[in-house]
């Protein structure tokens, strides 16, 4: 049994309150291991040290799983030691076998929060209450002191589009690394930031519906359009005009038919309904 208030043993009768419950205020790092198992001795004091150099930011819990098998059968385990990261009672990240501490401190450092994060936190509670100049300048702090939190340069990237700051904006996602660029949040806001320009430059609704009445070949008209309906929400509005667009001129600003939709499709998800409809009208036009 560990003395540490940061590392407990868990059984079955024990599995939820420990583990689940505690998930949901902090992450609970999960170590299947047994006594037999020499790669789980190597591992099991690099988890020690992760967990007091941490404080409380996680938790380490150990299971044996030759005491407690229904544990490791329901959670699918296989081979000794597999880690699980727990967080708001699902899984959410683990490996096998023995790791280097970079890389386990790495993937902790990807969920635990750190004081950027509860600046974050402030930054938008200040925005909730109409402090937006404020709200910015703690953002700013929270991005220059922990560079390193890609969870910052998100939710500062957020909350510049809705101020309509979009340069900063900009410079905030394209200040993340290439690789998390391309993660799905992260291209969400460039979804969001794109549309939102073009919402910026465009003219009213009802002069743009007469505009394309007029002249139904008007694609810049229709893009606007588009881009409005993204700003309302209307997405199944803003695909049919950027649908349209892919009808009448595949060349209007490089293709912006299809691109718009495709990144529309990325904000939308993959199971939504409205996405499956969509591919299937924009493969006709394609084919």
């Amino acid at each position: 049994m560990s003395e540490s208030p940061y590392v407990v043993d868990v059984d079955r009768e024990t599995f939820h309150a420990r583990i689940v419950e505690t998930s949901r205020r902090v992450p609970v790092l999960v170590d299947f291991w047994a006594e037999w198992c020499a790669p789980c001795r190597m591992l099991s004091p690099v988890l020690d040290t992760l967990a007091e150099e941490y404080g409380g930011a996680f938790i380490l819990a150990k299971v044996n799983t030759d005491e407690q098998q229904v544990l490791a059968t329901e959670y699918g385990i296989r081979s000794l030691p597999t880690v699980l990261l727990i967080r708001d009672a699902e899984v959410i990240e683990q490996f096998s076998g023995v790791q280097p501490e970079s890389t386990i401190r790495a993937l902790l450092d990807r969920h635990v929060e750190r004081a950027s994060d509860r600046a974050v936190a402030r930054a938008q509670a200040l925005l909730t209450d109409g402090a937006g100049e404020e709200a910015m300048r703690c953002f700013r702090t929270a991005l220059t002191d922990d560079p390193e939190n890609h969870r910052v340069h998100v939710a500062f990237a957020a909350a510049l589009i809705d101020r309509a700051e979009y340069a900063e904006a900009e410079r905030v996602l394209h200040s993340l690394p290439a690789g998390k660029q391309e993660d799905d949040e992260v291209r969400r806001l460039f979804t969001r930031l794109t549309f939102a320009r073009a919402a910026a430059g465009a003219a009213p609704v009802a002069e743009l519906v007469r505009s394309i009445a007029a002249d139904p070949g008007n694609c810049e008209a229709r893009y606007q359009l588009g881009a409005l309906k993204v700003q309302a929400e209307d997405y199944e509005g803003a695909m049919e005009q950027l649908l349209e667009i892919m009808r009448r001129d595949r060349g209007f600003k490089d293709d912006a038919g299809r691109k718009g939709l495709v990144e529309l499709y990325g904000l939308l998800g993959r199971d939504d309904e409205r996405v499956a409809r969509y591919r299937s009208l924009m493969a006709q036009v394609l084919h």
